[in-house]
């Protein structure tokens, strides 16, 4: 009994370590979480920009919250239509630069006008275009401090520029000029 004791609590502890395996080599990796709180978390990535204004057409939580740290930092936050859970109607991407945005769900298939925008002490690349189905989609990407960050929304220019505005709460460091933002 002492030996069949034994040999349960070594194939116990040897489980435990090839459970553990997996998750010390993928720590910080891509991957799913419930809550930005989580990413923050988990990952201590301590800036995780968020809109404070969501047009009623976007459906509050996010369908998808998605962030690693490596290769490098980034987040990714999925919204669907308020009114069809089955379609995403905003994609919110933060990386760390110079490394451009994740690949996102929503893509504009053509781009009709491109600006320079100002808003905030900043200034944002505003791209105006369709989705797939000829849907009118719209871009805006800007660089706050060491952080790319794109946003891509099947609405008007003017309810992004809405969003967008509302991401960002404070002016830029004095002395820390914002880059322009790229593609």
């Amino acid at each position: 009994m002492l030996v069949f004791l034994t040999m349960i609590a070594i194939l116990t502890g040897l489980l435990q370590l090839l459970n553990w395996i997996p998750s010390a080599v993928q720590d910080g990796a891509f991957q799913k979480y419930a809550s930005i709180d989580e990413v923050r978390a988990h990952l201590k990535i301590n800036t995780v920009y968020t809109p404070a204004y969501y047009p009623r057409s976007v459906q509050w939580p996010p369908s998808l919250i998605a962030a690693q740290t490596r290769p490098y930092p980034a987040v990714v936050t999925e919204f669907v239509k308020s009114d069809d859970a089955g379609e995403t109607i905003l994609v919110i991407t933060q990386t760390a630069l110079p490394h451009p945005p994740l690949v996102e769900k929503l893509r504009l298939a053509a781009i009709r006008e491109s600006v320079s925008y100002e808003f905030k002490g900043r200034t944002a690349l505003l791209e105006v275009g369709v989705c797939r189905k000829d849907e009118q989609c719209c871009r805006m990407t800007w660089n706050e401090a060491n952080v790319g960050i794109a946003l891509v929304m099947r609405a008007s220019p003017v309810e992004l520029v809405r969003v967008a505005e509302s991401m960002i709460t404070r002016q830029p460091d004095a002395g820390h000029p914002v880059e322009n933002a790229r593609n």
